[in-house]
């Protein structure tokens, strides 16, 4: 035989009755149906009481609306032959809980023994529906044979009283199908009573082991055990099978599948739980039972939580090496019905901390400052302490004990999304860790534990694009181009959580439609202030969030400490920062070293081109960086490639601004100062500490050149096309080409025009290319070179989305 459990959203509909009726009658074997009260009555149950209890009127339209629910089922799933039967059981039970309702409102009073009654109706209404809706079943009264005491002013399970009451209901009856009421029970006197929260799971779970049921189904509105919480983590997966241990430690920390008591009796008889789902059949479920570990697999099954949190602590040097004080904690809390969940105790034993529901808390301080009076007046203990509104967090697998470095894994993740751990306590047996954190940094270390424990399929990275503009507009294209792929072939996710150009912004932690950007952003509400942007950023504290930055903007460039500092990566096509006051650049250095996290700018110099990496990669191998020479400026490089008789300066500098090659301001690239930023990068990330004060730039135009408007820029420029095209004919004659390099010498660190010959490496350099030579200890003899794409919006945002790749760490 079986028994079968269906809960309230299983009982609350017609067409969730519908398939009940024909789960249960497509068994081919005896079957025990527990039942819970339709849908949501048990609240609306306690709300009328209340309502009566104060004298409101409004609880007599309470109760009618429950009336009428009740007789809607009755009406749309009984059958016409059962329907006065059923009635006559159902009307006079709603008459006697009007009649309780109406007793509640004279007195003004709602004892706990009437508030027991009252919701008791919603099972026993319910039960009595079912039975008749499902062909050939027997109804029996629970109340009749599942017994409780009272114990620490609740009730508890009388286990030596219903064991023999169930074998005398059952034993004997000769019934394919019998329904009975989950939650509610008796007492020995014959009140009623009832198991609690999550009582008709208990039911179920009692009847089960009793009768030594082959299996017990759970049937309820989700497929399974969820690795997590989904209204938190959309892409929760359903756990196909766990051990009685690994279900007992989801369900004590929150998981809300079943109640955690009802695993107890089937453990013990080794009877397998199915969580099954009424309204999906077919799915396969999730699979409880005793069972060894694999090896092979996952290390955690799953996460689970519990958002109602208190740490109280007890500290005092007086506590160490005394014997007793921890029982005398427990035994003072048990004595007055505290439930402890955590606990966490320094190795030195001058503090202890405890977890408890924020409920419990100001009377677990109280019920504790009476136990230890006479310690916290001489001073023994300290001042016990409580920290309400916190969260516990529980990672469950007993795989965890074959795999090493579960915990240093966890507590690194935590850590460089900026999590901090409060508390927390791992048993011997490993199958259980848990940690007390920030109520607020609850959704987010779920979604990053979820995410780096490989429950989810994917790894996701939650982007902020700011500036929409050519290279900007490039990078979310590719990025849309290459989500199938990557997603496919690399299990990354990239999701666009926010997005900002000049005007207005847009969020929404679910992702962005990148085709709906445009739309979604004209019709924005919030300004693109860099006051908004990090309130909105830094406000949201998503997990594994990258910000990216497709600006050239000195304001969004000051972003990235606050950014840095509260764990979000950074990824900048802009050269502000890293280029600018050299105390600043090496604080933000500092600070992502200090909170795990990435700050890159690959595309600060040379676009797509990997030479920060590769400086880097060679400094971190132990060589030295000993000389720079490099032509960094697409823009320059591709003017002075144009020029020729038909092509003065001045039209080439037009052409460079019409391919996309110049800044918007093309003074930035002829004067030298983008070039002196990229410079002072690559020497910075060299070694040597460089300023843009510290360069020596020789300009090829005049100062006056540049003073004024654009326009008033390009009008003086053409005063000098007839001096560049003699200084070009006289290189063409000599067999030389005009660069503008940059180079580091030991140190030293210089930009100018210079002219060079076909046996430089820098000669051939065609189109926007760039070039970069790097004299190292190791290389040179014969220093290495990098060579490529230089400028360009598609490139640059190339070398961004690069860039955001790394930060996921995939190869």
């Amino acid at each position: 035989m079986k028994v079968m459990k269906f809960g309230g959203t299983s009982v609350g509909t017609i067409e969730s009755l519908r398939n009940v009726k024909a789960i249960v009658e497509s068994c081919d074997e005896p079957v025990v149906v527990v039942v819970s009260a339709l849908g949501g009555i048990t609240d609306q149950l306690i709300a009328t009481a209340r309502l009566a209890a104060a004298g409101d009127i409004a609880h007599l339209e309470s109760y009618a609306r429950i009336v009428e629910r009740h007789r809607q089922v009755i009406d749309g799933i009984v059958p016409e032959a059962f329907k006065l039967e059923v009635l006559s059981i159902v009307n006079p039970l709603l008459e006697e809980l009007g009649n309780i309702y109406r007793g509640v409102s004279l007195i003004r009073d709602l004892s706990q023994r009437t508030l027991d009654i009252i919701v008791s109706y919603g099972e026993r209404i319910s039960s009595v529906i079912v039975s008749r809706v499902i062909e050939g079943a027997v109804h029996i009264d629970s109340r009749t044979f599942i017994k409780t005491v009272k114990q620490w002013d609740k009730h508890v399970l009388d286990n030596d009283a219903t064991q023999p009451l169930i074998h005398e209901r059952f034993d004997n009856l000769n019934a394919k199908v019998v329904v009975v009421p989950g939650f509610i029970a008796s007492d020995a006197e014959g009140n009623v009573t009832n198991l609690g929260r999550g009582g008709s799971d208990y039911t179920a779970a009692i009847i089960a082991a009793a009768l030594d049921a082959r299996v017990l189904e759970i049937w309820t509105d989700v497929d399974g055990f969820m690795t997590a919480d989904p209204r938190v983590i959309s892409g929760a997966l359903v756990i196909d099978r766990l051990s009685f241990t690994e279900a007992m430690e989801l369900c004590n920390f929150g998981a809300k599948v079943i109640y955690p008591p009802t695993i107890y009796p089937v453990f013990h008889k080794n009877i397998p739980i199915v969580i099954k789902n009424t309204f999906n059949p077919s799915a396969a479920g999730t699979w409880i039972s005793e069972q060894e570990p694999s090896p092979e697999g996952k290390a955690i099954k799953g996460i689970s939580s519990i958002n109602d949190t208190c740490l109280v602590t007890i500290k005092g040097l007086g506590m160490v090496g005394v014997i007793g004080i921890n029982s005398r904690i427990f035994n003072a809390l048990a004595q007055n019905g505290i439930s402890v969940f955590l606990v966490s105790q320094a190795a030195s034993e001058n503090n202890i901390s405890f977890a408890v529901r924020n409920a419990d808390a100001d009377h677990a301080i109280q019920v504790l400052n009476q136990e230890f009076a006479a310690e916290l007046k001489s001073g023994t203990l300290s001042e016990i302490v409580a920290e309400p509104n916190l969260a516990t967090v529980a990672i469950v697998g007993e795989n965890m004990k074959h795999t090493g470095g579960i915990a240093g894994k966890l507590f690194n993740v935590l850590g460089r999304n900026g999590i901090s751990v409060i508390a927390c306590a791992q048993g011997a047996s490993e199958t259980n860790i848990s940690f007390v954190i920030e109520h607020d940094d609850l959704r987010k270390a779920l979604n990053v534990i979820h995410d780096s424990f490989f429950l989810s399929d994917t790894q996701v990275l939650n982007l902020f694009v700011v500036g929409t503009g050519n290279v900007g507009r490039h990078l979310l294209s590719q990025i849309h181009a290459q989500q199938e792929n990557l997603l496919e072939n690399k299990a990354l996710r990239l999701r666009i959580v926010g997005i900002a150009n000049s005007r207005k912004c847009i969020f929404d932690r679910e992702g962005i439609d990148i085709d709906q950007t445009d739309y979604l952003l004209e019709n924005s509400t919030i300004d693109a202030t860099p006051e908004n942007l990090k309130k909105e950023i830094i406000g949201m504290n998503i997990f594994n969030s990258v910000f990216v930055d497709c600006t050239a903007s000195p304001k969004i460039a000051e972003l990235y400490y606050d950014l840095l500092s509260h764990n979000i990566n950074v990824v900048a096509a802009n050269k502000i920062a890293a280029s600018g006051d050299y105390e600043g650049y090496r604080r933000m250095k500092r600070v992502a070293r200090k909170k795990d996290v990435k700050f890159l700018f690959e595309t600060n110099v040379g676009a797509g081109l990997p030479i920060i990496n590769t400086i880097n990669n060679l400094i971190n191998s132990g060589d030295r960086i000993l000389r720079i020479e490099a032509v960094l400026s697409g823009t320059l490089n591709y003017i002075f490639n144009v020029l020729s008789p038909e092509i003065p300066m001045s039209r080439a500098i037009e052409m460079a601004c019409e391919a996309g090659y110049a800044e918007p301001d093309p003074r930035i690239d002829l004067s030298g100062r983008d070039v002196m930023r990229k410079l002072v990068i690559l020497a910075r990330e060299a070694g040597y500490p460089t300023s843009q004060d510290d360069v020596e730039c020789r300009l090829f135009l005049p100062e006056s050149c540049f003073e004024g408007s654009i326009d008033d820029f390009f009008t003086k420029v053409k005063e000098f096309d007839g001096m560049f095209e003699k200084m070009r004919a006289q290189a063409e004659k000599d067999g030389e080409h005009f660069r503008f390099a940059a180079v580091l010498d030991h140190g030293k660190v210089s930009v100018g025009l210079r002219t060079v010959d076909s046996a430089h490496p820098f000669y051939h350099l065609e189109g926007s290319n760039n070039v970069i030579l790097l004299t190292t200890e190791r290389y040179n003899e014969y220093p290495m070179v990098i060579k490529g794409y230089g400028a360009g919006a598609e490139v640059t945002a190339a070398g961004v989305f690069s860039d955001i790749i790394g930060i996921a760490n995939i190869r």
